[in-house]
């Protein structure tokens, strides 16, 4: 399951207990800066454990079918063999022109779509909303270096937790067994 997200510096806002009558502030600005990143909940065929693969583009870049044709060749790298990538309807998919001629040139990697705007049906949501959401809800980087090496230890982390990638896989209602 792949899939691509984006990350802003301001923070996502998030409810927090505080003292009586100490409301927490947090000090921001309106900045636009932004990560992109791309990842993939895998399941090995044999042992029936999830694992999490993932890259961070660089500031200010939106995920474009070079960046999926790249993560693809990333992944197959530490995955050879066959593949099987599901993911949704997006341009930057196989409805691109440069990732369809990626996969046309390694048969070995088959792509299933799922419906159209369904995603509640892909696991890797999963894994960006608990790293808004939960792990880096309001986190408030200074810098988008600083939001990168945060959110690359956050990732980094969810990858040593198999039970919470399995977690997200068993969320959907797709028929994969663990």
């Amino acid at each position: 399951m792949l899939d691509e997200s984006g990350y802003r510096l301001t923070p996502v806002v998030r409810r927090t207990y505080a003292p009586r009558g100490q409301t927490p502030s947090q000090s921001c600005w309106d900045r636009r800066d932004r990560l992109s990143a791309i990842s993939a909940i895998t399941i090995s065929p044999r042992r029936k454990r999830p694992g999490l693969y993932f890259t961070l583009l660089p500031d200010n870049h939106n995920a474009h079918e070079e960046d999926t044709v790249s993560f693809l060749r990333q992944l197959h790298r530490h995955i050879p063999g066959p593949l099987t990538v599901i993911w949704d309807r997006g341009h930057i998919h196989d409805r691109s022109a440069v990732v369809r001629r990626y996969l046309s040139q390694h048969p070995e990697i088959v792509t299933e779509k799922l419906p159209a705007y369904a995603p509640e049906l892909n696991p890797d949501e999963g894994v960006w909303d608990y790293t808004k959401y939960n792990r880096l809800a309001n986190f408030a980087a200074a810098s988008t270096s600083a939001l990168r090496v945060r959110l690359h230890a956050e990732l980094t982390r969810l990858r040593h937790r198999p039970d919470l990638l399995a977690s997200f896989i068993q969320h959907t209602s797709l028929p994969l067994l663990l």
